[in-house]
């Protein structure tokens, strides 16, 4: 370890950065069962009578939960380091899940996939999100592209795997099997997990002079939650989150149900569409965030709500599966992408010291999607036979999640022209 003089910046020389990083995209790839949700959501239906709101909700708890527990753990994690809370996040995860197998009422439901699991799931994201991206200045967007890349690609594998267990043993069994699974996985996973040391910084890579000048000036530097809250920005990101967010939780919560509805397929088929978006998705994660490295965070987001937009739009008229499949796999390449730069975005607007806590309250309008986005589109189903409304709407969110990110970009753009003229 070397300190340069004059400087706060450490050298660390350790390759084992990597090492963390895999160890946490494991954790990330058992929680990323939660992307599954529609393989489970129509045989507990069939078993139990339940109406599709009824049965959503408890997906709809469960995401709503999941950044509750990333405030909790962003703050604890932050000050006494990942690897005691992504543990406990794997605990709770895979209890909520066992749990969740010996269902006899929709309550029971909702307490353990939704209340449980969902506190594990946000526990265990915050963690290996926020460390991750602590090792990888030099690489933010492309690290958190991974992380959240391998929750993505969770869903790939769990979707199928899920559903062949549920063909064998019954839905409540499957619960179980997985629950014991992913509990394993975790903890395991957790224990090659740890922190950076302050001030640390790859070797080889170097912080210009006038970036760190800039960031200073700006008022970009280390902050607050509570300096961070009276930013107005924060405010605008939020909306942004929840726009894009809801748009895909929307699809991501119905997808079997949708494609059942609209192509007839079966449940086999339907479990592979699941797997196919559960691809995208993964895929988004890690292209968008090297795009956000290479070309910036704000572009990217423009372009992104750009393409769901339209996409949305597209979705009103899909008649057949590769066309229905090809839409679904761009909306879930879009949500992905959004949910591998925001923590990016998080560690350029407010710093990295305080990103456990500071992008886990950023993160709460994922809390709001998660109840707006599959309700929405469950209620409009419910009421009116089909789900293009929905989508109409959704679509509209697409535009106006872009025309924000619009306005920071062109904001973004001022304060730097005005910060360079500064140091003329």
């Amino acid at each position: 370890m070397e300190i340069v003089k004059g400087s706060l910046v450490v050298k660390h020389k350790m390759v084992s950065r990597w090492g963390i990083l895999f160890a946490s995209a494991l954790c990330d790839f058992c929680i990323g069962a939660s992307y599954a949700w529609s393989v489970f959501q129509k045989p507990l239906i069939s078993m139990f009578s339940w109406s599709l709101s009824d049965a959503s909700l408890a997906f709809t708890l469960h995401i709503i939960m999941m950044p509750i527990a990333m405030v909790i753990a962003g703050k604890i994690q932050d000050q006494y380091g990942p690897r005691f809370v992504l543990m406990t996040g794997g605990l709770l995860f895979g209890a909520g899940i066992i749990a969740s197998g010996f269902t006899t009422s929709i309550g029971w439901l909702y307490l353990t996939y939704g209340v449980l699991a969902g506190l594990g799931d946000g526990t265990v994201y915050a963690c290996a999100m926020a460390n991750t991206v602590k090792w990888f200045p030099d690489k933010k967007g492309l690290a958190g592209g991974l992380i959240a890349a391998s929750m993505g690609l969770g869903a790939v594998v769990w979707a199928p795997f899920g559903n062949a267990l549920i063909q064998s043993y019954g839905v409540l069994s499957a619960f179980r099997i997985l629950g014991i699974v992913y509990m394993v996985i975790i903890v395991c996973g957790a224990i090659f997990v740890d922190r950076p040391p302050s001030c640390y910084k790859p070797v080889g890579w170097e912080l210009s002079d006038q970036n760190s000048s800039a960031l200073n000036k700006s008022g970009k530097g280390e902050k607050t939650w509570r300096e961070m809250l009276a930013d107005p920005v924060f405010y605008i990101l939020w909306v942004i989150y929840f726009l894009g967010t809801s748009c895909g939780l929307m699809i991501i919560g119905h997808v079997a149900s949708i494609a059942q509805d609209i192509l007839k397929l079966s449940a086999a088929t339907a479990a592979l569409l699941v797997s196919i978006m559960a691809l995208a998705n993964t895929c988004g994660r890690i292209f968008w965030g090297y795009m956000s490295d290479r070309f910036g965070r704000y572009p990217v987001l423009i372009a992104l709500f750009s393409l769901l937009a339209i996409t949305m739009l597209v979705m009103t008229n899909v008649d057949s599966f590769s066309f229905f499949a090809l839409a679904v796999s761009v909306i879930v390449l879009c949500y992905g992408g959004l949910i591998g730069i925001y923590p990016s975005i998080a560690a350029d607007m407010f710093g990295m010291k305080n990103l456990g806590l500071n992008y886990g309250i950023l993160i709460t309008g994922y809390s709001i999607a998660g109840f707006v986005g599959p309700r929405l589109a469950a209620a409009i189903k419910e009421a009116e036979g089909d789900y293009t409304r929905a989508f109409l709407i959704a679509a509209l969110f697409g535009i106006c999640g872009g025309i924000l990110a619009l306005a920071v970009f062109w904001q973004s753009k001022k304060r730097d022209s005005l910060l360079k003229g500064m140091n003329l």
